[in-house]
């Protein structure tokens, strides 16, 4: 028996949700936690903590990092005052940091920071690896221990775990743990097994003294993370992840606070996809690389809210279709198994972030969320280029 014409339409727009759902629910399938290897101690550190008028919390950042279960000759920590006009300089220095003060009103942004701690810390030649720590963030004790275990077996780039450090402030920053724990920990970890990259998340990351001499950290967009994890994934460099080690950051608990930040990342990586992500594609099909093919998937795989969205819609549409005698059964088993993949990506990510039950009736507040999303797309973006825009803090 053919199709019927509304069976067909409906089932041709489900495809490109389809191959997404299953995607996602094939890396919640694979995102097992493998055993960590054994910390290292051999590696000597730079950790680099870029910040722009963050006096309110650098100091704690500072001292988590000079807590860090490892040889106090064997790594420094640099707070990189960018343009500021407060105190994170002196916070910084009577917590113990060294401090790198820059004044470039013209170049400013983290990318131009971290670009100018690089060329400075690079040439200096005490670290065989840089780290990078946001000014807001706390980070577990074995951080360089793990980072050197990797770095001592080859690996060039590195990306810790990274979560949400007041998750309970809100039920917002409860979804947002939800939410880094599927894009930061599900998808890093199937990729890590895979042998794939799990690019950069813009905290927590390490770079062999190397890999910033043969690719240059000159990424200065919005998401220069993403930016810079793309170029080493073109020249052949996997991001390793790591994780057992945490890095923790302070999100937005309010809807005023947060929205400046959401619209940062989202329009970033939106900017990023158009630029990049046939390039990839293309890279990925003559190279046939499976580290350029996934790259590209990470780019042009929508945000989650957007496809639960896409999905509901062609859900209702095909039930009422079957409703009304249209016959579209073909159309509503397609949309049902891409609600399912979803829906198991969804549930591996709520296990993984240890909600528990609280968590669970917090994605009672997903449609509102969702729909406050979707407003946001159609704001015009605050940020200009890589400059800094702060993200407002809860008080």
């Amino acid at each position: 028996m053919l199709m019927s014409w509304p069976d067909l339409v409906l089932a041709l727009l489900a495809l490109p949700v389809l191959a997404a759902a299953l995607y996602l629910a094939t890396l919640a399938v694979l995102s097992s936690r493998p055993p960590p290897p054994e910390p290292r101690e051999s590696v000597r550190f730079d950790i680099v903590v870029p910040a722009h008028d963050e006096e309110a919390g650098v100091a704690d950042t500072v001292r988590s990092l000079l807590a860090v279960a490892y040889p106090r000759d064997r790594f420094r920590v640099f707070v990189v005052a960018d343009n500021c006009i407060d105190q994170t300089a002196a916070r910084a220095r009577a917590a113990g940091a060294h401090v790198l003060e820059r004044l470039d009103p013209e170049r400013r942004g983290k990318g131009h920071a971290l670009a100018f701690a690089f060329d400075r810390l690079t040439n200096e030649g005490f670290a065989d690896a840089l780290v990078v720590v946001d000014a807001d963030s706390l980070v577990t004790p074995n951080l360089l221990g793990a980072f050197a275990a990797r770095i001592e077996s080859g690996a060039r780039a590195l990306q810790a775990g990274y979560g949400v450090r007041n998750r309970d402030a809100s039920w917002r920053t409860r979804l947002l743990h939800l939410g880094f724990t599927l894009f930061h920990d599900v998808r890093s970890l199937a990729r890590e097994r895979l042998g794939l990259s799990c690019g950069l998340r813009g905290n927590g990351m390490a770079f062999g003294r190397s890999v910033l001499r043969d690719v240059p950290h000159d990424a200065f967009s919005v998401v220069e993370d993403v930016e810079y994890g793309i170029r080493l994934g073109l020249v052949g460099c996997r991001v390793q992840y790591v994780d057992e080690a945490r890095i923790i950051g302070e999100m937005a608990a309010t809807e005023r606070a947060s929205r400046s930040q959401r619209s940062r990342w989202e329009g970033g990586r939106h900017t990023l996809a158009r630029q990049h992500a046939r390039i990839l594609l293309g890279r990925a099909v003559r190279e046939r690389s499976p580290l350029l093919f996934d790259l590209a998937l990470d780019l042009l795989v929508p945000p989650l809210s957007y496809l639960v969205v896409a999905v509901t819609a062609g859900l209702l549409l095909s039930v009422l279709g079957l409703a009304s005698g249209m016959g579209t059964v073909v159309a509503t088993a397609v949309w049902t198994t891409a609600a399912v993949g979803l829906m198991l990506y969804v549930l591996r990510g709520w296990r993984l972030a240890g909600l528990g039950w609280r968590g669970f009736l917090d994605l009672l507040h997903v449609p509102g969320f969702i729909a406050w999303k979707l407003a946001l797309r159609f704001r015009p973006d605050p940020a200009r280029k890589g400059e800094w825009v702060r993200t407002s803090r809860d008080q």
